[in-house]
């Protein structure tokens, strides 16, 4: 009785309990959308969701105005062409959202959307993320909030994961006890953009381009790095203890971002997998970002660690501005930088709000998210 109450002539099924969402869930075939009622839910677990390229599977709120909310984690596994639209995830114990390959490494979920999606207050005290990605290809996060999340944790976390793009999501957390990293792409991670996001406070390391994994968990398999060819490019940072963090990484573009006020450290350049075969951090682009700090927090720009190579970073084009102290608004450098600029106020309009983008005058204009150029449809590299 139940599943002929799910089915529709269209393809379309209506929930609104948590246990007609696993029934949809169980009978879910290539096509099936699966609209949520406002309302309280529990978490799921779901594993095989398996759309096509031409007949997704979309699971998404039945009124994007009023999205169901989940008081627990949810957990797909090994899913494929499948979008999760307009759903809130609270309070889970441990990860609030997980997205996985199942344990079978060789064959990975992939082609997953995740669009509006909410996470807050989820995980304690420890290793809990917001949204996690474990061997997830080709995948896309858009409109996404992640607030709050386990101290040891990160507010979204990859680990192998292979050919995503992560747009206009926001990453808040608390500036008093931060989390670990805002978004952490390690365990093999290549060809991820972040593009137009906002960090809030997010984590002592609001990027973790890299990280420390064990050899085991690496998706497929070592390669040498733990994270390759990233890009982060148009958002915007508030605070963090260092907004980026190169970490083992094997090259990654970091371009018209604004820095408002980090709290120690512009950047670090650090290596923590130190096996056999791995490559020492290296080949870092930061060029035409904007950076405003307080040399009353910040007295050491950069953090080179042990085991890496500063020289091959690249610094082009930024913009400086130390604003306890214009005259020394250029820093120090791993290597000199080309075309610096700043000294000067870059006139935000409201930076105590939260706002920055930039006035009409201001010297900075060529310079920070609001100079990139993917917000006009230009993503051309310099």
């Amino acid at each position: 009785m139940l599943a002929a109450l799910l089915l529709s002539c269209c393809g379309d099924t209506r929930v609104t309990s948590t246990t007609e969402l696993r029934a949809a869930l169980a009978a879910a075939k290539p096509g099936a959308r699966i609209l949520v009622a406002p309302g309280a839910y529990e978490g799921f677990q779901a594993a095989g969701l398996q759309g096509t390229e031409q007949q997704r599977i979309v699971i998404a709120a039945e009124q994007r105005e009023q999205p169901p909310v989940f008081r627990g984690g949810v957990q797909l596994s090994d899913a494929a062409y499948l979008d999760l639209c307009d759903l809130v995830i609270e309070g889970a114990p441990a990860n609030g959202l997980n997205l996985d390959d199942g344990g079978s490494f060789e064959t990975p979920a992939h082609h997953l959307r995740l669009l509006r999606i909410v996470v807050r207050d989820c995980g304690r005290g420890g290793n809990e993320d917001g949204i996690k990605l474990s061997g997830v290809d080709d995948f896309r996060l858009e409109d996404c909030t992640v607030e709050r999340w386990g101290r040891g944790g990160s507010g979204i976390d990859m680990v192998g994961c292979h050919r995503g793009e992560i747009e206009r999501c926001t990453l808040r957390d608390r500036e008093e006890q931060p989390a670990s990293n805002g978004v952490q792409m390690k365990g093999g991670t290549s060809a991820v953009a972040l593009r137009a996001c906002r960090f809030e406070h997010a984590g002592s390391r609001a990027v973790n381009a890299g990280g420390s994994t064990g050899l085991q968990y690496f998706r497929p398999k070592p390669e040498g790095f733990e994270a390759r060819a990233l890009v982060i490019e148009g958002c915007t940072f508030i605070g963090s203890e260092a907004p980026i963090a190169f970490v083992g990484v094997d090259g990654a573009l970091v371009r018209w971002n604004t820095f408002y006020r980090p709290r120690k450290w512009f950047l670090r350049i650090l290596q923590e997998t130190r096996e056999p075969d791995f490559v020492a951090c290296r080949g870092g682009k930061f060029s035409d970002n904007l950076v405003v700090y307080l040399a009353s927090e910040v007295s050491t720009p950069v953090n080179v660690g042990p085991g890496t190579e500063p020289q091959s970073f690249e610094f082009a084009r930024n913009f400086w501005y130390c604003s306890d102290a214009p005259a020394r608004s250029r820093p120090q450098l791993p290597t000199p930088e080309k075309e610096p600029a700043g000294g000067a106020d870059p006139r935000f309009l409201d930076a105590p709000k939260g706002d920055l983008r930039l006035a009409e005058d201001s010297p900075a204009r060529a310079h920070g998210a609001t100079a990139w150029p993917g917000a006009h449809g230009n993503r051309e590299r310099r």
